[in-house]
């Protein structure tokens, strides 16, 4: 192979088993590769639980109600929403479904617990009073690895402690007309084929899985560590072999590690799975759980409904950012800021001329798969983008000028401003243009309200403002300063809407200042203010301020 020049790498390979060492993959007679996708699967976001638990800062109760609301208005009918016994938070958002009934009367409430007594009776206690029905969903890792080394078992122990778990949830809550069971075998994608169907029979068995009162059966790729082809005919193997299949919902949970979970779950329904857990975006431990969001999307985009709306998906991105804390990336398949932007010339000339020969009621345009205007987006990134990429060292310039670091939407939003600059006067921006430029959009114009002063203590924030000479004072409970003065304008006839606050510093070491970036949407639109200041803080109740501007 003359062709090929590569040569060996240092890399140490020799230390890995690929999986065809380390577990039997069954089905040589395999018929998912010549299904196609029809319809979606049921979506469960496991987001509350799961991708809670791979956050630094977990959600707090105000974010899981934000992002539980999210995911009821865009059509989730189940909903995974924490672990009970795992923490005082997740038991306490658990008991505020029951207590505030806020999940609609369709949709499926699921919590989540290891084949523990003791945290199965936490768990049963946490739903009491939940009208809607309810999932409790049991895990226990059935792998070899982590049957001896980390539970210390063989194979007919650790059944014995799966079924015992099954029997204790039984006795708890078997008598409950709205609760439902599911069982995951943890790392099915490498556990014996022959055990695993043992271990799921023997469950479905034990919960009576019925046509009206089926069983869910999970099957999770746990750690990722093959191909896709391979999880399909692990999950056509159990869709073809288990008993009681009418009375069994065939769930699967794929995880990222190898970077093709969408791909595994795509395979996995082709091959009989009926339900897919993951998150929005693809959150989760280590390099995530899969993404649903991009599953969903990519039915969109084969003329297949989704069931899930995506149709803000700048929203949806918002509320997930908020809640997680997690930044989106730019080049996410569908929700990223670059996603429909094309910065080569022949791409841009290719999507004009799409443009062009477009006709309404089906889509065909080079290099975008699906309409922008599907997710609530507009076509300016698209058919300008090099009159915006010609501008593409804006960012670059304030960043090795003066530090500063702009999100994705400021920058597109800045160059709107620096365009008609350039525009106007025909002149080459300097980084010194540019930031005159940014402090005279962003961090000029004198607020209509300044604050007189704010004090904060345990139990929330109190603010005094000042209006035309006339000073007012009030105290907002359980909220920060940011939080407190938004709700101190609100409250003076003064609406600032924010959409999300973002901190960087202008300069570097201990001359540097903070420079809080605010988006905010007033009268409908969408616009930026800046605020700067020694401290933190101070910069951004500047930057709410000047929004009244």
């Amino acid at each position: 192979m003359n062709w090929n020049r590569q040569q060996p790498s240092p890399m140490p390979s020799h230390k890995y088993h690929d999986v065809y060492a380390r577990v039997a993959v069954p089905l040589e007679d395999r018929t998912w590769p010549s299904r196609r996708l029809t319809e979606a699967p049921l979506w469960v976001p496991v987001d509350l639980r799961d991708g809670n638990q791979a956050l630094a800062e977990p959600m707090d109760p105000a974010r899981k109600r934000r992002f539980f609301e999210l995911m009821v208005a865009m059509g989730y009918k189940e909903i995974e929403v924490g672990y009970p016994s795992a923490s005082r938070t997740d038991y306490d958002f658990v008991r505020l479904i029951a207590d505030e009934r806020i999940a609609p009367p369709d949709v499926t409430v699921v919590v989540f617990t290891p084949a523990r007594t003791e945290l199965i009776e936490q768990t049963v206690a946490s739903i009491a009073g939940i009208p809607n029905d309810v999932v409790i969903h049991m895990y226990a890792a059935t792998a070899p690895l982590w049957r001896t080394v980390v539970l210390g078992h063989d194979r007919a122990s650790l059944k014995e402690l799966i079924l015992e778990g099954g029997r204790h949830i039984l006795k708890l809550a078997g008598h409950l007309p709205n609760v439902r069971f599911q069982f995951s075998p943890e790392v099915f994608n490498l556990t014996e084929p022959e055990y695993a169907l043992e271990v799921c029979d023997a469950m479905t068995e034990l919960w009576e899985a019925s046509p009206d009162r089926p069983v869910i059966l999970n099957l999770p790729a746990t750690v990722e560590v093959a191909t896709p082809n391979v999880y399909a005919d692990q999950i056509e193997h159990m869709h073809r072999n288990l008993a009681r299949r009418d009375s069994v919902i065939l769930s699967v949970h794929p995880h990222n590690d190898r970077g093709t979970g969408v791909a595994c779950a795509e395979l996995a329904v082709l091959a009989g799975a009926q339900r897919v857990e993951g998150c929005i975006f693809g959150n989760g431990e280590r390099t995530g759980n899969v993404d649903i969001a991009t599953l969903a999307l990519n039915l969109h985009a084969q003329g297949i409904d989704p069931m899930i709306d995506f149709s803000d998906i700048d929203e949806v991105r918002r509320t997930v950012e908020y809640a997680t804390r997690l930044d989106v990336p730019p080049r996410h398949p569908y929700a990223g800021d670059l996603v429909h932007t094309a910065f080569s010339g022949t791409h841009q000339d290719a999507i004009r001329k799409g443009f062009a020969a477009h006709r309404p009621g089906e889509w065909e345009v080079p290099y975008l798969p699906i309409d922008p205007a599907d997710l609530g987006r507009g076509y300016d990134e698209v058919i300008r983008v090099n009159s915006q990429s010609g501008k593409g060292g804006i960012a670059y310039l304030l960043e090795t000028g003066y530090g500063i670091e702009l999100p994705r939407r400021l920058q597109i939003d800045f160059a709107r401003h620096v365009q008609h600059h350039t525009d106007t006067t025909g002149d080459e921006v300097t980084a010194a243009d540019l930031w005159a430029l940014f402090e005279a959009t962003y961090l000029g114009g004198e607020p209509a309200v300044s604050l007189a002063g704010y004090q904060t203590s345990d139990t929330g924030t109190t603010v005094t403002l000042r209006a035309d000479g006339t000073e007012r004072t009030s105290t907002h409970e359980g909220v920060g300063p940011v939080e407190a003065l938004v709700e101190a304008l609100a409250a003076g006839g003064v609406t600032v809407d924010v959409l999300s606050l973002h901190q960087t510093s202008i300069g570097a070491g201990s001359d540097s200042e903070a420079l809080t970036l605010l988006e905010h949407r007033a009268g409908g639109v969408t616009r930026w203010t800046a605020g700067r200041d020694r401290s933190v803080l101070a910069a951004s109740l500047a930057a709410v301020l000047r929004a009244t501007a």
